[in-house]
């Protein structure tokens, strides 16, 4: 094989369609945007969501709820993760977590939830435990300690 025996996939390109240059073409003229018009015109394209007038369905449709843009927002991680991700004796923070590929971002602070159980004694900082995974900790042996 060489450079020259090279192809792509049959099916897999297509001819670029050439608009306005002549009838002969079958997309002369008009060039596919039929008589006038606002879409016939140059820059004439309508924004999405626009209805011709109307009020839009995003308008009308009624609005619930109510997002708090102050809220504080943990990065959870459950006791199964720890004990696949952790050896015996570990401490586990936010930093190891991170190190380890756990967790991207640590948002506020690190949440530990009691997501699956624990075997390993371990020390865990974080800066919330759910009861549950708090009781599993020190069950396993471990000290869970909030920061």
């Amino acid at each position: 094989m060489r450079l020259h025996d090279l192809s792509p996939a049959p099916g897999s390109t297509k001819e670029r369609k050439r608009i306005g240059r002549g009838h002969g073409s079958g997309q002369g003229k008009t060039a596919g945007k039929g008589h006038k018009g606002q879409k016939a015109r140059s820059g004439g394209s309508i924004r999405p969501g626009f209805e011709g007038g109307q009020t839009p369905l995003q308008i009308r449709v009624p609005k619930r709820g109510f997002t708090n843009i102050f809220r504080t927002e943990y990065a959870i991680v459950g006791l199964d993760t720890l004990e696949a991700s952790f050896d015996q004796g570990a401490v586990v923070d936010a930093q190891a977590l991170v190190e380890k590929g756990v967790l991207k971002k640590t948002l506020a602070g690190v949440k530990i939830l009691a997501n699956g159980t624990i075997s390993k004694p371990m020390t865990v900082k974080a800066a919330k435990f759910s009861a549950a995974a708090k009781a599993a900790i020190e069950a396993a042996g471990g000290t869970a300690e909030v920061i």
